[in-house]
């Protein structure tokens, strides 16, 4: 899924001071679930009508989806409307920064993605959900999405849904060249070397892809950074990240033709053409579990629309999980988004009610029905029992977010990875930029 955020430290140390919140959320108790009776339980006083707004990000909640939340709200909140409106990836937080300070137009209920999360919960931007946390699923509910929507030990932002990342591939070309599924990473690497020709990556990813890439990283058991006394310092240096980043570079020379200044691309569009039918075509890609409704032979479906059929040829595609260093599934970048009320809504209970449907047993349900994981793990079955959904909740249950700190969408913003991953991807010294990173990261960590 694409994640380009635009935002700079100035703009989200700005929305800080603009919004009069501490770095560790607000303490005003107007951003506490309200009404509530002596102990702390909700009235049953229902709120007045009104129109809420919801913000999705991207087209991932898909239509079903939404027409049930605005049905089932509206039904179940007598004269309120909820409008629900789509926002894209690029942009987002820039857009959220400039939108929830401002209480005559900020959307009630909004999504952003689990690397966002911490740049709002820790200005206080998102109103305390943690007198709902238990209502809405608690310990249930994707331990790392919650951490990270996490601030001063208080819940501000919970998971919407997961999606996990693993290698579709041509079984065809696989076949034909001798290559058997790999078991350890090594055996990956030299799999996909052997499938690169002039035409043809043998595993298709750009340069700047560094949410695929980190997962080299992960493996080695390195990360990018880590919380030393309450700061958080860059660790590109470690010993285990550079293993992972070197090993990254190593498979990038030898197996794809992405150009290096690539990143976010439709790389199912690689695997579909297969063969010299692209250019690159690719024979191994990474991507989210829901690409699978992006590869296949093209088909036509009830509405007389013309859509992929889903990878339906089993001996021409397939896929697997990305295997660890010595056998096993890797850490992969655990995709997906957190939910969350802002701060400034004038209709926090109507809100708070939308986030109970989002949380309901139905809704739920609904998720993993559409390819998305669900949030509370009791229904993680309704993704089904096919290869597709046991490889999501396979490398789910592997996978790893980004570092929770404080400035992270603002690196994130400056496509400061990018550039690192670009100039490891063209040959740079890993060691010696993994230390002028360092130096660069580490201040922004903490803004």
């Amino acid at each position: 899924m694409k994640r380009n955020r635009i935002i700079t430290a100035a703009v989200a140390v700005s929305m800080a001071v603009t919004l009069g919140l501490t770095a560790c959320g607000s303490d005003d108790p107007t951003t506490s679930s309200a009404p509530q009776n002596p102990d702390n339980t909700p009235t049953e006083e229902a709120p007045e009508g009104a129109t809420i707004t919801m913000w999705v990000a991207g087209g991932d909640t898909p239509d079903e989806l939404r027409d049930y939340l605005k049905t089932t709200f509206e039904a179940e909140n007598p004269g309120s409307t909820l409008v629900i409106e789509q926002q894209e990836w690029d942009g987002l937080v820039a857009k959220l920064t400039t939108a929830l300070q401002d209480p005559e137009n900020t959307p009630d209920v909004v999504e952003v993605g689990n690397t966002q999360s911490p740049t709002f919960t820790t200005i206080g931007a998102f109103r305390d959900l943690t007198p709902l946390y238990e209502e809405l699923g608690g310990d249930k509910l994707l331990p790392s999405f919650v951490e990270a929507g996490k601030a001063d030990g208080k819940n501000f932002a919970l998971p919407y849904y997961f999606g996990s990342r693993y290698m579709f591939y041509r079984k065809d070309l696989w076949t034909a060249a001798g290559q058997e599924v790999p078991t350890t990473l090594d055996e990956f690497a030299k799999s996909v070397k052997e499938l690169k020709n002039d035409k043809m990556s043998g595993f298709g990813i750009g340069g700047q892809d560094w949410r695929n890439g980190i997962s080299w990283i992960f493996a080695n058991g390195g990360d990018l950074a880590r919380e030393e006394g309450g700061q958080w310092v860059s660790t590109l240096s470690d010993p285990a990240t550079i293993k992972g980043l070197e090993q990254w570079q190593d498979v990038y020379q030898g197996a794809s033709i992405v150009p290096s200044t690539e990143r976010d691309i439709a790389y199912w569009d690689l695997l579909n053409d297969g063969e010299g039918g692209a250019d690159p075509a690719a024979a191994t890609i990474m991507a989210p579990g829901w690409a699978r409704w992006s590869i296949g032979d093209l088909t036509t479906n009830d509405d007389g629309d013309e859509v992929r059929d889903g990878m339906a040829d089993e001996s021409k595609f397939d896929i697997f999980a990305l295997p660890g260093v010595d056998g096993g599934v890797a850490p992969v970048f655990a995709g997906g988004s957190n939910i969350g009320i802002s701060a400034n809504s004038k209709n926090p209970e109507l809100a708070e009610n939308l986030m109970r449907i989002i949380f309901s047993d139905e809704y739920q349900q609904m998720l993993g029905e559409n390819g998305l994981g669900p949030a509370n793990a009791d229904f993680a079955d309704s993704l089904g029992t096919d290869k597709f959904a046991q490889t999501t909740i396979e490398t789910a249950a592997a996978s790893k977010l980004t570092p929770a700190a404080p400035g992270w969408a603002a690196i994130e913003g400056q496509f400061i990875y990018e550039d690192l991953f670009q100039k490891i991807a063209d040959g740079g010294d890993v060691t010696e930029l993994a230390k002028e990173f360092d130096d660069k990261i580490t201040p922004l960590l903490n803004m």
